[in-house]
């Protein structure tokens, strides 16, 4: 499965940034994460492949929305309110099965797309 990623940029604290990620199959549970500078990768949002179960990591959970479109196996990440800590390089991911729910199990991984939020 090929990843693509794209959707980052720059943008002021406050605003909003839609991410999406094209996968070249589907089928596969798909997630985001991101990297800051100088710090380790970490996950971000997950979404099984019917949709019906979502989770998010704690510091974007009322911020971020991740939604799917099966129908063009695209994998999308709206952020709204962002925050200069929200800088960093996001990936998407995919993922077979439902093992190590959701923050681990990722088989595929796309190149990242990089956001920067200005303060």
């Amino acid at each position: 499965v090929q990843l693509q990623a794209s959707g980052g940029g720059l943008v002021q604290a406050g605003g909003s940034l839609t991410l999406s990620c094209a996968a070249s199959l589907g089928g596969y549970r798909m997630g985001w994460f991101r990297q800051a500078p100088g710090k380790e990768r970490e996950f971000v949002a997950a979404i099984s492949w019917s949709g019906a179960t979502i989770a998010y990591t704690d510091s974007v959970k009322g911020r971020f929305t991740i939604l799917r479109d099966n129908a063009k196996n695209m994998v999308y990440l709206r952020m709204n309110s962002l925050k200069p800590e929200d800088t960093a390089v996001y990936y998407c991911a995919a993922g077979a099965t439902m093992t190590y729910w959701p923050m681990s199990g990722y088989d595929y991984w796309g190149q990242g797309t990089l956001v920067t939020v200005s303060s």
